[in-house]
């Protein structure tokens, strides 16, 4: 590439950003930085000069409106319900975010989390390490197994369809609730959320953030799932009451929870801490050197491609039919 093409174009980054996204940025475009993405703090040079922002912070409609030369957003992380994707859209500013390159680590960390929720395998860890095999012998047998579950996913998507296809390769069957019926998945659909959950004795969440999901899983939702039921959240903690849960798992409505993701990140309530039917992770689901590389190479990919080619890698749905 011609990094004439580029270099001049100037990018903002609000907040943090992964390094080598900022490194390919700082070297193929004009890197701005700024504290964090507010309105209030962008300067008579920023409103003029910026074309681009690269970002994994919220973006709202005000510092959207801050910018007028915006032409583009580049959201790291597959998730962009931080983004205000329909007012981009109704600007004529394109979004674009990172999917493909995190599903299978998202997908594989999924997996994990479902088997330590059932096995208990980081409990089980813990007693080796603080010298309890020794002193009491085995670990008490799990009361959980993968034996004999039925799998509901909620969210048939790219990373949706990652986990059915491990999961199914473990004897699991496998069942969805999506918007729609996905025409090229042979397995069993469910219109409704609850329906699922009723069907099945194991959920795991892979939905979008936003509106249309926020508290989804509700405790309608959980007590369908029943008392042996498992719950996994790898997708967004918008999507559950976690009040909910945590009464749920307190009061055993619901057999055990696996979490990566939570409502107040990085706050985790110090109910859920305290329950022990609840494996808890830190929102490392694509957390590999690999995958974190591979989502920041196509943040500056999807920049570089907008502006030289004159469309982007991977963009948003609420923002495909925006051209330059």
């Amino acid at each position: 590439m011609d990094l004439s093409e580029t270099q001049g174009t100037a990018i903002l980054v609000p907040g943090r950003l992964h390094p080598h996204a900022l490194e390919r940025i700082d070297a193929e475009f004009e890197l701005l930085t700024l504290e964090q993405a507010d309105a209030t703090l962008v300067t008579e040079e920023m409103a003029a000069k910026v074309r681009g922002i690269a970002s994994m912070t919220v973006v709202d409609a005000a510092f959207i409106d801050a910018l007028p030369n915006l032409e583009i957003i580049a959201n790291f992380g597959v998730g962009y319900d931080a983004v205000d994707a329909a007012h981009a859209a109704r600007k004529g500013v394109m979004v674009t975010n990172t999917p493909d390159v995190l599903t299978d680590e998202v997908a594989d960390t999924a997996v994990g989390l479902l088997l330590n929720t059932v096995r208990e395998l980081p409990r089980a860890e813990a007693w080796l390490r603080e010298g309890r095999w020794v002193r009491e012998g085995a670990y008490p047998f799990s009361r959980g197994s993968l034996r004999g579950r039925t799998v509901g996913i909620f969210g048939m998507g790219r990373i949706g369809r990652a986990i059915a296809q491990r999961l199914a390769a473990f004897g699991l069957p496998i069942a969805y609730h999506n918007r729609r019926a996905v025409d090229d998945v042979p397995y069993a659909y469910h219109d409704t959320l609850l329906g699922l959950a009723s069907a099945v004795d194991t959920l795991i969440c892979v939905a979008p953030g936003g509106e249309e999901t926020s508290k989804a899983i509700n405790e309608a939702v959980l007590k369908a799932l029943g008392s042996n039921g498992v719950f996994v959240n790898i997708g967004r903690g918008s999507t559950v009451d976690e009040a909910a849960l945590i009464r749920a798992l307190e009061d055993g409505s619901i057999f055990a929870a696996g979490l990566d993701v939570f409502e107040d990140e990085p706050n985790v309530p110090e109910a859920l801490l305290a329950v022990e039917n609840a494996s808890l992770l830190p929102h490392v689901g694509s957390a590999s050197v690999a995958t974190r590389q591979g989502m920041a190479d196509l943040v500056a990919d999807n920049l570089v491609s907008w502006f030289v080619k004159g469309q982007p890698i991977t963009p948003v749905p609420e923002t495909a039919s925006v051209t330059r």
